[in-house]
């Protein structure tokens, strides 16, 4: 005897309803700023998806999740961030399935966060309110005394320029740097720049320290630091 369980009629009807459900469950958006610094810096945006998986978890936090037989939390990062490179001002989107306030999020994420991972702020979105999109970028480096002066006269050579194009790998045409750039900014010790982020693409820090000749500040000692992320909502 067949089993209707297994016809394909009943598996639709099973995925409809599946749908169905999720469509009428609650869906409460919060917006979280965090860091990543210490060892964390050196997890690849995968490993860092999994840790806040893990931290969810363990926090007891109920996730809105996806859609079909293979369901994942509804996690949004507007920008990942590269291997080796700090963050004070990270961004993720999260759903919830049941109605909490930011306090109490925070709170149960804050007593379950790995070192180098700091809770900055949780905001609850309005329901109408579209997902955050990246915009720009502002990442720092130190630089070390010996290396100001004529970090100075490079960058401000590359900021008159019109194109700065480079190669960059998986490209088939050269990038141009210069109209992603907004600003450069050697502040005392401190190298400051801001990046636009736009769906034809964006510079990628390593890429202006190469651009400015301070290409070996990483392998110095220096490490790169994001301190914002810009949105779009």
């Amino acid at each position: 005897m067949k089993n209707d369980s297994q016809t394909p009629e009943h598996l639709g009807s099973q995925i409809s309803n599946l749908k169905s459900q999720n469509k009428n469950m609650l869906r409460q958006r919060m917006r979280i700023r965090f860091t990543k610094q210490g060892d964390l810096r050196w997890l690849s945006h995968r490993d860092l998806m999994r840790t806040w998986e893990r931290l969810f978890r363990r926090a007891d936090v109920p996730l809105g999740m996806t859609e079909g037989f293979h369901p994942k939390p509804r996690m949004n990062f507007p920008s990942a961030l590269a291997v080796g490179i700090a963050g004070d001002d990270e961004l993720l989107e999260v759903e919830l399935s049941e109605n909490w306030s930011a306090e109490r999020l925070a709170s149960a994420i804050a007593s379950q966060a790995p070192r180098g991972l700091e809770i900055v702020h949780v905001e609850l979105m309005p329901p109408e309110s579209k997902k955050a999109q990246a915009v720009g970028v502002t990442v720092e480096v130190e630089v070390p005394e010996p290396l100001r002066a004529a970090a100075a006269e490079r960058i401000a050579a590359f900021l008159a320029e019109t194109t700065h194009k480079i190669e960059r790998e998986g490209r088939s045409a050269p990038l141009d740097l210069r109209p992603l750039v907004t600003e450069l900014l050697l502040d005392g010790s401190t190298f400051k720049m801001r990046l636009r982020v736009d769906r034809e693409g964006s510079a990628r820090p390593r890429e202006i320290l190469a651009a400015v000749g301070l290409e070996d500040l990483e392998l110095e000692g220096h490490a790169l630091t994001r301190t914002h992320v810009e949105i779009s909502d």
